[in-house]
């Protein structure tokens, strides 16, 4: 299959340009191409009083011909001028407006550059890296601090409904840039229970490793990955074998948990953002979810 078009989000910041540069790097193993998108805040909503639709528009229009100046020279000589002349400018929210242009380009990967945030500022406003992940359908790539080639992908995968797309999306990166590819299932530890016995307690990762080997090992295609069970919780896991072997990319599924479980205490794949120094794929699978939740709703039915 190939590689639908790529979206670099760009906002004039060297995370931005980071961003972009390894999006032009993934279109080019890939065969495709990519286009740059910036989104600028719609100052016009924070103006008092009432206005004609016409002045509003020219006011947009204006906003829109001066982030495309700012940005431009911010990216000048980073990329051909025909790059940078086609990059797409819109006013709005950032994640509302890539998730837009995303669909319109019929795109397949959105890279963006990284930043961590404190959890009062993820609790206020979250970053836009984070929006997105909420909101895409579509993958994103989150670029981290390491610079140079992908050479090593960690696929991070459970027994959920995100493990098939994960694998299949990790499968294809290492694949496109000529990775090795490593995949780690976190096995997470039983709470501590009053009159339990240690047979009991071995019994469980026993049968927690039997399942991982049938549900999930039996799911890779290549041959060359190498499988990885570890003991722990997950993000925990994740960080320390990202660590340990190297890796320059690590990918998960984005599970799309409730908006007050995201708020209260995060998912894996939030805190990852804000503590994973290197690249992160996030895999959407809503979708995958959505169906599974129908599918066993009408067996009960």
């Amino acid at each position: 299959m190939p590689w639908k078009p790529i979206v670099a989000a760009v906002d004039g910041s060297r995370e931005s340009a980071r961003a972009a540069a390894v999006a032009a790097e993934l279109a080019q193993a890939a065969g495709t191409t990519f286009d740059l998108v910036h989104a600028t805040p719609d100052q016009w909503l924070a103006l008092p009083g009432p206005a004609s639709p016409e002045r509003a528009e020219r006011f947009r229009r204006m906003l829109i011909a001066e982030a495309r100046e700012r940005v431009e020279h911010a990216m000048l000589g980073m990329f051909p001028p025909d790059v940078i002349q086609r990059m797409v400018v819109r006013v709005g929210r950032a994640a509302a407006v890539l998730k837009k242009i995303a669909v319109e380009l019929d795109a397949g990967l959105i890279v963006m550059g990284g930043k961590h945030h404190s959890a009062v500022s993820r609790w206020l406003a979250g970053s836009t890296s984070i929006d997105m992940v909420r909101m895409t359908e579509v993958p994103v790539f989150v670029t981290g601090d390491h610079k140079g080639p992908i050479r090593r992908v960690l696929a991070a995968v459970d027994m959920s409904a995100a493990t098939r797309p994960t694998i299949e999306a990790a499968e294809r990166m290492a694949q496109m840039l000529g990775a090795d590819l490593r995949v780690i299932c976190a096995i997470e530890p039983v709470p501590v229970i009053p009159d339990r016995s240690s047979h009991d307690f071995a019994h469980y990762y026993s049968m927690m490793e039997d399942q991982i080997a049938r549900n999930v090992w039996s799911l890779l295609k290549s041959t060359l990955a190498e499988k990885v069970m570890r003991y722990g919780a997950a993000d925990d896991v994740i960080l320390q074998e990202a660590a340990d072997w190297g890796a320059d990319l690590v990918v998960v599924g984005s599970h799309g948990k409730g908006l007050v479980d995201r708020l209260l205490i995060g998912s894996v794949t939030e805190r990852l953002l804000n503590r994973l120094p290197t690249s992160l794929l996030i895999v959407p699978v809503y979708a995958v979810v959505a169906a599974q939740e129908l599918e066993r709703q009408s067996a009960w039915a």
